[in-house]
């Protein structure tokens, strides 16, 4: 990074005769979409000039693309500026991992990730931005993945619409490893074994989805922790990312999540589901380091599994 909000790069002998279009999206990992705005607004330099995108390059060439937005509100999807309300003194967002690019933060247990409804407040991304603003930065915050509302935990954000692009392939190629803690109603029986069950909506329920042959491909790993007469412990994983995928699975396989009333957990021991998304890791798409990050198991879950003898 050259300047702030910059990425540069300086074209090699091997890249000479490549073109401007080529070095941006061939070694700086900038999508077609991207490329087409950053063209308009001026946001992709050689050699601090603005260039024509099939010009060659040659050796020693500096190219520069801008990463960092330059206004706000300039994507559509689940982004979301710092709101002009201040923030709540009581609601503080724990950063796990932060750079120029992306962020991992602690999701607190009923919190919506991002608004549904143009006038919904108090969500992940709005608290997020009024964090930043507070501290003089003024940034869009991008959802990369979801957790549910009622699930606490690790998830991984973008600082810009360039972040946001690279973690999306990062999801999309399934090179982003979540790994969840969640405490299913009764005795597990198998130490470790994999749940392949298709999801898809239930015509029955607006947001409820359920087991069956004509969804969406779904396929959960799980370990046995730790076991009592009434619960069990279990890490789980995934392979595909469905909308209420372990809630559902678990309910297939005859072990709701205890506190999971939607599908059928026993809500009288903790009022969510007892499910904690508790690490996060991914080759860094700029860096190449890897990054692990994890989060503490909130207390209304260290409870249970207290009560719980587990």
């Amino acid at each position: 990074m050259s300047r702030k909000g910059w990425l540069e790069y300086v074209v090699t002998q091997e890249d000479a005769g490549l073109t401007v279009e080529q070095i941006a999206r061939q070694k700086l990992s900038v999508s077609g979409r991207m490329l087409q705005r950053l063209t308009r607004s001026k946001g992709i330099l050689l050699n601090r000039k603005s260039p024509f995108l099939q010009r060659q390059v040659k050796a020693g060439d500096k190219i520069a693309v801008r990463v960092q937005d330059n206004r706000l509100g300039q994507d559509k999807g689940p982004t979301m500026k710092a709101s002009s309300l201040p923030m709540p003194p009581v609601v503080q967002v724990d950063v796990l991992f932060e750079d120029d690019h992306l962020l991992v933060v602690c999701k607190p247990a009923g919190m919506m990730v991002h608004p549904t409804r143009r006038e919904q407040g108090n969500t992940l991304v709005h608290i997020l931005a009024d964090q930043y603003r507070y501290k003089g930065e003024n940034i869009q915050i991008h959802a990369v993945h979801r957790l549910d509302k009622e699930t606490s935990g690790v998830i991984l954000l973008a600082k810009s619409s360039y972040g946001h692009q690279l973690a999306d392939r990062l999801l999309r190629e399934g090179s982003i490893k979540r790994e969840y803690l969640a405490v299913a109603s009764g005795v597990v029986e198998n130490d470790a074994d994999t749940i392949h069950a298709p999801i898809g909506r239930d015509p029955r329920h607006p947001t409820r989805r359920r087991v069956m042959d004509s969804g969406d491909p779904a396929v959960t790993h799980y370990e046995v922790i730790a076991r009592s007469e009434e619960a069990t412990l279990v890490r789980v994983w995934l392979e595909t990312g469905r909308t209420h995928q372990i809630r559902v699975h678990f309910q297939h396989i005859g072990h709701p999540l205890v506190g999971d009333a939607m599908y059928g957990g026993n809500s009288g021991l903790i009022r969510r589901q007892a499910l904690h998304a508790w690490r996060l890791s991914f080759v860094h798409p700029v860096s190449g380091e890897e990054i692990v990050c994890t989060a503490p198991m909130p207390e209304d879950m260290t409870s249970l599994i207290t009560r719980l003898r587990l």
